[in-house]
This record gives C-alpha cells, structure tokens and sequence, in this order.
C-alpha cells in the first residue's frame, strides 16, 4: 500500500467524521433548546466527566489519552455552540455599548494625564506620543498613578506594562489587581539607555550607575563590562540621571535617556548600551471611567480561574474555538490567596465583531472571578 492509498484512507474517514460532527452539533442544538426551556445551565461537569472517563476506557490504553483530549475539545465547541443560540446579552456587552456610543470619535487632545517618575522619563516620552499636548503630573511611584485616576486627580495614567528584552513589569500588573481602572490605548515606545554622566567624567571613574531595574536588566550586558562598578536600582530611569546631576560627582552615571543628557545637563558617555538594538517598552493609557474609542481592536481581561486542573485549557479553548488570538498571557499570584493567581489575557478581537460579543457573555461561566479591563487600538 503506497501514501496516497493511505490518504485515500483517512479521506473516506473524515467523509464520515464531518458528517457525523454536524450530526452531534445539530443533537447539541436541540439540547441547547431544551435546557433554555426548562431553565438548565449548559454546563453540567459530572456528565462531562462521565463521558471522558467512558471514551477513554473505550480508546484503549494507548489512545485513552488522546481521545480524552479529542472529547474535551468536542464539549468546548458543543457549549460554545449552545450559548451562541442560548445568548442573552450581558450587562456588561450594554455597559459597553453605552460606552461606545458615549465616548468621544476624537482621541483627547490636552488632557491632564499622570506618570510616573520625572521630566524626561519613559513615561514622558509615550505620553507625548499618545497626546498632542498634555499636561503631565509627576508622581513617585506606579501605585500613586492609580490613585491619581480613581480619585479623579488626572484624567488619564501612563504605565508601563512588558518590555521586549526584561519581559513584564510586575509591580504594574500586581497593582492592577488593587485598582479599578479601564486601559484606553497603547502605545509601543522604542527605547535607548544610555550611559549619562557629569562632564569631565571618564569610563574609568566610574563606581556606580543608577537607573530603574528594568533598565538595569536591559542593560546587563554593557553592565558587565564594568569592573568593580556597584549598580544601584531607583524607581525611574528620569529620577537617576536627575540624581546624577544634582549630586556633581564624576564617579557616578545614570542609564537613562537621550533626551536627560540635554534636560540636565549631562555628557552621553556611552549610547544604546541596552543589550538588544529592538529593545521596546509597551505602555497602556489608563482612565478611570470605560472609554471606547473607534478603531478598537484589542481587548484587555482578567480573570481567577478555579484551581484545579484544565480551568485554564478551558479558557484557551474557547478563546481558540472563537478565532480570537490571545497576545499575551501572564499570571500573578493573588495576595493572601494561597496559590491562587490572577491570569491576565491580551486579545486580538474588534469591539463590532459577533466573536467579542459572544466571549463577552460567556466569560462569567468560564471564571470565578472576572474583569473586563477594556478595549483600545495599540499606536506605534
């Protein structure tokens, strides 16, 4: 027997496998019908798990598993199906729609916005490249940028939320757990450090460099290479080469900006010392109140998943079963919850499409706990 005779084969079998799908389907259906009826909800676990121990006795010992994986699938696309016909707009996808339709078509354009740190930080530099002409408040740390919002002192927050060579800002996502917010827009800012220092300082004289972590870890590299140099971490790369400055010392340099050399007046030692050339920094926009501009097309959510296992397989196989591309995924543990984590998911899915609308009514089955963080377009 040759390959085509074999692919022959499994052609005749998927004839019979497409058919018998839409049989089970169009059975679901009718099920989905019935439990509408009578008041049910779609899912019912024991059944479920009735069914998975069943076939996977059946399989056999080698198979059992991969039918087992076969059948999980097959339920994720039934109930999927089910509360499709069986949909009833969320109170949610309304609060969303009111927002849609109460949000300005025109992006803010002279907003007070908060961000963290001092005149020529990161943040800075997005929040300009987000807004044509904000009026930025300063403060110390991420926390006071969420406080900021909620208690209505500024419109909106700049935060940075991963980077392309540290990965992501923890102390960002561990406080979105704390606040309530909504994220508006983001924007992906190409970032250089470079070595900054008093005039008249030499590579040499250097004994110790400031700069905020993750820029001390995107710059690990060039660090390296600077023997006997003691590196000590501050809460903004902006703050460090301000520190540098104001101190007057030449045995001390700050990783920061280009934009800081001009702002304070210092030397760029050492330019784009971070160790990857594509080295980008992405932050959100945050605001207090759900604002939906046009053109949304990502969506941010988070969820606490029940703690046992497949809670999360379910989550990906809906999101797989809808067509949506999740971007990013991260999980935190939850304070005082003992092993406990909130997952954190980036979607690729517009705000006007039929698969947005039915994740939005489903997610409350697929969670103990659930938070719709916003929907926005991402600037480069």
């Amino acid at each position: 027997m040759d390959i085509n005779e074999l692919r022959n084969e499994i052609d005749a079998i998927d004839d019979q496998l497409v058919k018998l799908f839409c049989q089970r389907m169009n059975i679901a259906a009718k099920v989905a019908d019935f439990k509408r009826e009578h008041n049910m909800p779609i899912l019912v676990p024991a059944r479920e798990r009735q069914i998975l121990a069943d076939v996977a006795e059946k399989a056999g010992e080698e198979m059992g598993n991969y039918t087992r994986v076969l059948y999980s699938m097959l339920f994720e696309l039934s109930r999927s199906y089910q509360s499709k016909r069986n949909m009833v707009l969320s109170s949610l996808h309304e609060q969303i729609k009111a927002s849609i339709e109460a949000t300005p078509k025109l992006f803010p354009q002279t907003p007070m916005v908060a961000c963290q740190g001092v005149e020529g930080a990161y943040s800075q530099i997005a929040c300009e490249k987000i807004f044509k002409s904000p009026i930025i408040m300063y403060f110390k740390n991420f926390e006071a940028v969420f406080t900021a919002i909620e208690q209505g002192l500024c419109q909106y927050g700049i935060l940075p939320i991963e980077n392309s060579t540290a990965g992501s800002v923890n102390k960002v996502y561990d406080l979105m757990i704390k606040h309530n917010f909504s994220i508006v827009r983001t924007f992906r800012l190409k970032v250089d450090h470079n070595l900054l220092v008093n005039k008249g300082t030499k590579l040499e004289d250097i004994k110790t460099v400031y700069s905020h972590e993750q820029a001390i870890s995107q710059c690990s590299g060039f660090l390296n290479t600077l023997s006997g140099v003691k590196i000590i971490p501050v809460e903004n790369t902006a703050v460090a080469a301000q520190m540098v400055a104001q101190s007057g010392r030449t045995d001390c340099a700050a990783l920061s900006s280009r934009s800081c050399a001009e702002l304070y007046g210092l030397q760029n030692l050492a330019a784009s010392v971070q160790d990857k050339g594509n080295n980008h920094t992405r932050f959100i926009c945050i605001s207090k109140n759900l604002e939906i501009y046009p053109g949304s097309d990502k969506t941010s959510i988070m969820m606490v998943l029940p703690h046992r296992p497949g809670s999360l397989y379910r989550v990906l196989a809906r999101l797989y079963t809808l067509g949506i591309n999740v971007t990013k995924l991260e999980s935190r543990p939850i304070p005082e919850r003992e092993f406990e984590f909130m997952f954190y998911f980036d979607l690729d899915t517009s705000i006007y499409s039929e698969e947005f609308v039915q994740l939005m009514c489903e997610l409350d089955d697929l969670s103990e706990e659930f938070k719709y963080l916003g929907s926005y377009s991402e600037v480069i």
